[in-house]
């Protein structure tokens, strides 16, 4: 009998945890790594949100919540939702957790049965499917090409439905494309949806405020409100905020799975961290003008890390919509001989080759369900993008 549960060999480590890891080590060992892996603003927590953490634990803020979350925080929240995307919601329709990965996690556990479809379109953030796979479920991947913007079409997620589909997995601004879905768009995919009674809608909106060129971010629930009752529209402050070390995610849907996901969380982690709570209150009961800056220096990297690619010989680059990422197609490097006679034949050894010649840290494009890209975050100071780009240049110009 396996002391290891038999269910975690259906999952993968998270790819991403690992680059960075890799990369870490490299680090300790002396090596001049330049980490692109991680999707981490650089930029620090506002003051003002530090602030409200601090006074939280003056007042003694230091004891057990409610699972869900505090009433302020659910009421900030409701409150937001009613602001940015007109939308009405109670706070019985809010659980806050320990970032948007555990929101995301509870609610596939708490409402997938054993073989329940999980439509999931590729480029998709890494954790999608294996927190399918651990929920029982079966990951169904729908590869979304260059041509379409990274994006489904509701064409496509047609022809994948069936009796056994339970929901469907939106992210936009996208990780790792940085794609983001129209107005249009959506609700061209809300046509279908409102055909399959059996099917769901998560869309995954973490990225929400990050987005570029003057495009108007839309939720699925603000554009098909008919379908409120079908959606669960998860969030977070740890890109918003820049407050990634402060773990709060939270979700507004139906009562009834809000409630699941409750009951969930009380049994695991319990509630989120007080102090974070307030701290997250704090944001998002707040202004965003301290966001202006942040998306300033991430526009103008995003130029520079688009342009710089797609002058290197073998890599093109569609340019992003939002997010902090960049999603290079390097099918033009596959094929090619490393100065040590070594074919590179797929997008892995393409980002180890990187590592290990250029000392740059990518994430392949297997990891993300479409190949031959990697992932690059342009989340880092414009100087360390140059020295990356340069790095990159060098290493794919000693390719034979």
């Amino acid at each position: 009998m396996s002391f290891i549960s038999d269910n975690l060999n259906r999952i993968k480590p998270s790819a991403t945890m690992v680059i960075t890891a890799k990369a870490a080590q490299l680090k300790r060992e002396g090596k001049d790594v330049i980490g692109l892996s991680a999707g981490e603003p650089d930029f620090d927590t506002p003051d003002h949100v530090k602030e409200a953490a601090i006074e939280a634990i003056k007042k003694g803020y230091t004891k057990y919540t409610n699972v869900e979350g505090i009433p302020e925080l659910r009421q900030a929240i409701v409150d937001k939702f009613k602001k940015d995307n007109n939308l009405d919601y109670t706070i019985n329709d809010v659980i806050v957790g320990t970032g948007g990965k555990q929101i995301l996690y509870n609610a596939l556990i708490s409402s997938i049965n054993i073989n329940d479809e999980v439509i999931i379109p590729a480029p998709y953030w890494v954790s999608y499917p294996d927190m399918t796979l651990l929920a029982g479920g079966t990951p169904v991947i729908v590869s979304c090409s260059a041509d379409t913007g990274f994006k489904l079409t509701a064409e496509a997620l047609e022809k994948v439905i069936t009796n056994k589909s339970k929901w469907l997995i939106l992210n936009s601004p996208s990780n790792p494309t940085g794609a983001c879905y129209s107005k249009d768009e959506l609700n061209a995919i809300a046509e279908v949806v409102r055909q399959h009674k059996n099917l769901y809608v998560m869309t995954d909106d973490i990225y929400e405020y990050i987005v570029y060129d003057n495009f108007k971010f839309h939720t699925f629930a603000q554009v098909a409100p008919d379908l409120k009752d079908r959606t669960l529209t998860v969030n977070g402050v740890s890109k918003s905020h820049c407050m990634t070390g402060w773990r709060i995610g939270y979700a507004v849907g139906p009562s009834i799975l809000v409630k699941a996901m409750i009951k969930i969380q009380g049994q695991s982690t319990s509630n989120a961290s007080s102090i974070s709570q307030y701290a997250a209150l704090a944001g998002i009961g707040g202004s965003n003008d301290f966001l202006k800056p942040c998306l300033q220096a991430f526009d103008e990297r995003r130029i520079y890390v688009f342009n710089r690619l797609n002058k290197i010989p073998g890599i093109s680059c569609i340019l992003p919509e939002g997010a902090f990422y960049a999603y290079p197609n390097v099918s033009g490097l596959i094929g090619k001989k490393t100065s040590k006679g070594i074919t590179l034949s797929n997008d892995t050894e393409i980002v180890e080759w990187l590592l290990e010649t250029g000392e740059v840290a990518a994430v392949p494009g297997v990891a993300f369900g479409l190949e031959p890209f990697f992932r690059v975050s342009y989340a880092t100071s414009l100087e360390l993008l140059k020295d990356a780009m340069d790095r990159i240049e060098r290493s794919v110009s000693s390719l034979a």
